[in-house]
């Protein structure tokens, strides 16, 4: 077996840029950089240019090809010139780029081959005076510049390539993982990538780090990571307990048995439907879809109102017994061909113990000793004349009635009202009602739009 060190010499030799790679990088947004004071000069307002993010501190994995720029404006300049005006440079630099949205409008497009965000911001005096979430980030660049010395940079490279290699990178509302801030501060405070790895394989969360010493609030989260720049801030505040948990996991099988695979991100390939069934007549289990027309929503904003939908339905389900094994919301933009843009089509899927239930439902009323309640209990039963209710009696020490289920199968359940009124996503509510609805075998039908997300559904690891 391989020792820690020899994997990651071999590591780091592939996914810490060459001097070729990091000098031509650097040439292009220095181009980029004069273009973009260029633009500026037209302008009627005073501006400058700052190169943010990974390519700007060294810390990117080698083959990524981001570029982000940030045009800061004066403090004072409001939210609709600041739009405006960022919106000019960015199709001044970048002419055949797009606009996209993050807390206000940017220019995203290509150049040299390079991706790149143009991105409009104030210039506002500390990171505390932010006028939007996205004025800190020149503090975030100039907070870990100052402090990471080039051994540091590689480490970070190392740490990204490894939770990119166990699918826990990215703080986008669908990964909820690792932000490259949060890697960055994170091998900055445990002094590099093996002491964070030793760290993290004993963590028992909640875990606090405050670099420096400032935090201002409680945070109620698995992982926090007190931003320097903003003692306001949980810089771990999107990371999930499952990708905490996740890299826990993977940091005590890397120092158990130290293995470059843990650092290649590997891409499921679809299951088909043959696959599928494979599964579903091995588990035994009902499984059910509830599928419609994705919102036309960018990510960050579809994936949590499609986690809060599945709640709600998976809530819904247990509720009339039909017992969840186990759940997932999926959309048909999820594998190695997505762009990471707005879906088609979306999936509540779980799978069940319990497809049908009987006609009666057992409701047991309090102790017959708390007379106050216990009264209230028999009195609300006792005058009711529909022949379908039995009781109430006395089971135990308590009143007990047996009354008529309201749906008998998950299909009634799943077509009916009562599944829209459990608490779904606001753009997915509109969408809902437009469902259909597989149970069994139909599953199966989904496998060639939703066969990545089958796959991971089916065939699951840490």
């Amino acid at each position: 077996m391989d020792d820690l060190e020899a994997v990651l010499s071999r590591v780091r030799d592939r996914v810490v840029p060459e001097p070729a790679e990091r000098d031509r990088l650097r040439t292009v947004a220095a181009e980029l950089a004069d273009r973009t004071r260029e633009a500026i000069a037209d302008l009627p307002v005073d501006a400058d240019v700052v190169q943010v993010g990974s390519t700007a501190r060294g810390t990117w994995v080698s083959g990524d090809r981001d570029i982000d720029l940030f045009v800061r404006f004066d403090a004072d300049l409001d939210r609709e010139q600041l739009e405006e005006y960022g919106l000019a440079v960015g199709h001044a630099v970048l002419p055949d780029g797009h606009e996209e949205y993050a807390e206000h409008p940017y220019v995203k497009g290509s150049f040299e081959g390079f991706d790149v965000d143009l991105v409009p911001c104030h210039d506002v005096a500390t990171a505390g005076d932010l006028v939007s979430a996205v004025d800190r980030t020149p503090f975030h660049d100039a907070y870990l510049s100052a402090r990471l010395d080039e051994g540091l940079a590689d480490d970070v490279v190392l740490a990204k390539a490894f939770l990119k290699g166990i699918g826990a990178y990215g703080s986008d509302l669908r990964t909820e993982g690792f932000s490259g801030y949060l890697t960055e501060l994170l091998v900055l405070e445990l002094g590099g990538f093996v002491p964070l790895v030793e760290s993290a394989r004993s963590w028992h969360p909640p875990m606090e780090f405050d670099p420096e010493g400032h935090a201002e609030r409680t945070f109620d989260d698995p992982l926090v990571v007190v931003d320097p720049t903003d003692s306001t801030r949980n810089v771990a505040a999107v990371l999930s307990a499952a990708n905490l948990a996740r890299f826990q996991h993977y940091a005590r099988e890397l120092l158990a048995a130290p293995s470059e695979g843990l650092f290649e991100p590997t891409e499921p390939t679809p299951l088909d439907s043959a696959d599928v069934r494979d599964h579903l007549d091995r588990r035994e289990t009902t499984p059910v879809a509830v599928v419609f027309d994705a919102p036309d929503l960018v990510d960050d904003q579809l994936w949590p109102q499609l986690r809060r939908s599945l709640d709600g339905i998976v809530r819904g389900l247990n509720d009339r017994g039909f017992d969840v094994l186990r759940a997932r919301a999926m959309t048909d933009g999820e594998g190695p061909e997505s762009d990471g843009g707005d879906s088609g089509r979306a999936a509540l899927y779980a799978e069940l113990e319990v497809a049908e239930r009987p006609a009666v439902t057992r409701h047991e009323g309090p102790p017959v000793a708390v007379r106050k309640h216990a009264a209230s209990f028999y009195e609300s039963y006792a005058d009711d004349v529909d022949p379908e209710t039995y009781g109430p009696f006395i089971d135990g020490d308590r009143y007990v009635v047996e009354r008529e289920r309201e749906f008998t199968t998950v299909r009634e359940y799943l077509e009916s009202g009562a599944a829209g009124d459990v608490a779904l996503g606001a753009q997915v509510e509109r969408e809902f009602a437009e469902r259909d609805v597989l149970i069994g075998d139909a599953v199966a039908t989904l496998a060639p739009a939703f066969g990545v997300p089958l796959r991971e559904f089916y065939e699951p690891h840490p």
